[in-house]
């Protein structure tokens, strides 16, 4: 069906899923999993590549010793976006999506976003993940797989992909894809086991930073640096290597590591997965999240500080950097019982990233957003092979040919931005009236209303500036939710603008030029108006789940921090995200916007997919 005008365009953008279940069977799930057992859940979901090899990137090329402050600021971040997804999986119990979650409370198109984006951060952390293990090995045995590869390769691959085709990362997402095709299932006791192994292991990494480090390495002035050989960059002016001390790289090096680091912290939305599971989720959801990433936290910033105590932090080696600390300091043994840990943790890691990855694609494809044949079910396994092969086989591209920080990056800005939409969703939603409403109703009355009592254009706008700030509903209406929906869509664009010129022209902003610093001040003035007006509105009553606290401005500060870390990424990174973005677009524009089955209410997915599939079928945000 195509749009007869760009009114029923933007209508059909904007329509979204009642805030009820899809028709399935009923399983009732008994409630036994407590604080402590969500929380091993969301550290097993959480600790993986990031402890292992984003450490070694951000300090050697970002951060320096400082990565312990970015892993700090990413922490915060996650705080924000973990508390709202805590909302979400309390109150809409019967999923954990964030691609629901975006169908539900701001529509189609921006469902779409949000799992557009999903898939591109699993199959991008899934190929990184997948490098990582390659490089882990490699290391193992002496690098000579590496070597050879970029003997034979380097010379024909182009600046903007890997040194060399890394063929060991390709085969490691060949044979998850087909044990995944084969009806493989993520095993939590594999999960469960590993986790404790991983944990004690960077106990051990801690204590022995602080054992063998050496503060020195938090100090370091320009004439360490001239101790450096010749070519290894940086004598005088530094260079790449930064000015030396605890934060060599500034305050900008903080915050950029900080949008890497957050890439680290992504996993702890297993736990919503586990609502229907909890012992009084509206409590344990909430506080699982909090102490999930406080020990992450914690792990990370650790092993950070024994890394750059151990090793000066220019020394560190990228693509293994704690075996080869340990090899720094003379412990041999260490070393390989290190990379044999990382081979265990990555491949546990590799399994809880990559399985949740065609339940999205399914997902997506029985709504019509994405080409029906994805969500097709093998019967004999029960799998959605169509999408397992097509996202296995994306993956495992990715890791032939990209570098592992452009896979990084472009993993964590994917996730931030399905944060963002979470966020929103969560204001949102919180101020809109109980959806009882029949799609016909909910179309009806989302037109403007006629007024012919009030034909004055002074009297209207009157009665709307009245309304903004003294609404006459003490319970959310349509058009009280509407007003929500409107504010807080501004909002989202002038913190935007202010994330941008804050993110180029921080120093000039803050020292006072008349330009910039005049367009900061209007715009926060704009987005303290905007932030009471939304304030003014009535809120959900509804007592009986979670609620995110200080609303509306922790979900508006959640999303002004992820929008400001996005614009820390580099060009290279906003341009392979970018033509990420319009391949998604031209799909839905020429295939989603006429499909989709809120097209057509009498529409069902296909049985194949909603009927065959049971309930331990990975959920999509279980990673």
């Amino acid at each position: 069906m195509r749009c007869q005008d760009p009114r029923q365009c933007g209508q059909k953008l904007i329509r979204r899923q009642p805030l009820k279940p899809r028709k399935e069977p009923v399983i009732f799930l008994s409630r036994h999993l407590n604080i402590f057992h969500l929380v091993v859940l969301g550290v097993g979901s959480t600790l993986g590549v990031g402890v292992y090899i984003v450490v070694g990137e951000v300090a050697l090329f970002v951060a320096g010793p400082a990565i312990i402050v970015s892993f700090l600021v990413a922490a915060l971040c996650s705080v924000l976006s973990g508390l709202c997804y805590a909302e979400f999986g309390t109150r809409i119990k019967w999923t954990s999506s964030a691609y629901r979650y975006s169908y539900i409370s701001l529509g189609e198109l921006w469902a779409f976003i949000a799992g557009w984006n999903l898939i591109l951060s699993y199959v991008f952390a899934t190929a990184s993940v997948s490098k990582a293990w390659s490089y882990t090995f490699d290391g193992l045995i002496g690098n000579h797989i590496s070597q050879a590869l970029q003997r034979a390769f380097s010379q024909y691959m182009p600046d903007y992909l890997a040194w060399y085709p890394d063929f060991i990362a390709l085969a490691v997402v060949l044979l998850l894809t087909g044990a995944l095709v084969l009806g493989a299932r993520e095993s939590l006791l594999i999960t469960r086991v590993f986790t404790g192994i991983n944990v004690l292991v960077l106990i051990f990494i801690i204590l022995s930073g602080f054992f063998k480090g050496d503060l020195h390495n938090w100090k370091l002035t320009e004439q360490d640096y001239t101790s450096i050989t010749p070519g290894s960059g940086g004598i005088s002016s530094l260079g790449p290597l930064g000015f030396g001390g605890f934060v060599p790289f500034g305050l900008d090096g903080i915050l950029r590591g900080a949008a890497i680091c957050f890439y680290a912290l992504v996993g702890f939305d297993a736990i919503v997965t586990k609502e229907e599971e909890a012992l009084n989720p509206r409590r344990s959801i909430p506080w699982s999240i909090l102490i999930t990433i406080f020990i992450c936290f914690l792990a990370y910033s650790g092993v950070s500080a024994a890394l750059t105590l151990m090793v000066p932090y220019y020394l560190i080696h990228p693509e293994s950097p704690l075996p080869q600390a340990f090899l720094y300091i003379g412990w041999d043994i260490a070393r390989y019982v290190v990379a044999v840990t990382t081979l265990c943790a990555l491949t546990s890691r590799l399994q809880s990233i990559f399985f949740p990855i065609p339940q999205v694609i399914r997902d997506m494809a029985s709504d019509g957003l994405l080409f029906r044949g994805l969500a097709s079910v093998f019967a004999h396994t029960r799998t959605p092979i169509v999408a397992i092969m097509s996202s296995g086989n994306i993956a495992g591209l990715l890791a032939l040919l990209f570098k592992f920080s452009d896979l990084v990056d472009l993993m964590s800005i994917g996730n931030l931005l399905v944060y963002s939409l979470v966020s929103f969703s969560v204001l949102v939603l919180r101020y809109q009236p109980e959806q009882t409403l029949s799609k016909k109703e909910e179309i009806d009355i989302s037109k403007p209303e006629a007024s012919p009592s009030e034909p004055v254009p002074e009297a209207r706008t009157s009665r709307i500036l009245k309304t903004l700030w003294f609404p006459t509903s003490t319970i959310p209406t349509l058009k009280s939710g509407q007003i929500v929906y409107g504010c807080t869509s501004l909002l989202v664009l002038l913190l935007t603008i202010l994330s941008v010129i804050l993110a180029q022209w921080p120093s000039q902003v803050f020292s006072g030029d008349p330009g910039l610093t005049t367009v900061a001040v209007l715009l926060l003035l704009l987005i303290t108006g905007v932030t009471v007006i939304i304030w003014r509105q009535p809120k959900d009553p509804a007592p009986e789940y979670f609620k995110v606290p200080a609303l509306p401005v922790l979900p508006l500060v959640s999303i002004f921090v992820n929008i400001y870390l996005m614009m820390l990424m580099t060009p290279r990174t906003w341009t392979q995200f970018g033509i990420w973005n319009a391949i998604g677009f031209l799909i839905y524009f020429g295939y989603g916007i006429r499909h989709s089955l809120e097209e057509n209410d009498e529409q069902q997915p296909p049985a194949s997919t909603s009927q065959t599939l049971d309930k331990n079928t990975p959920s999509p945000e279980s990673s």
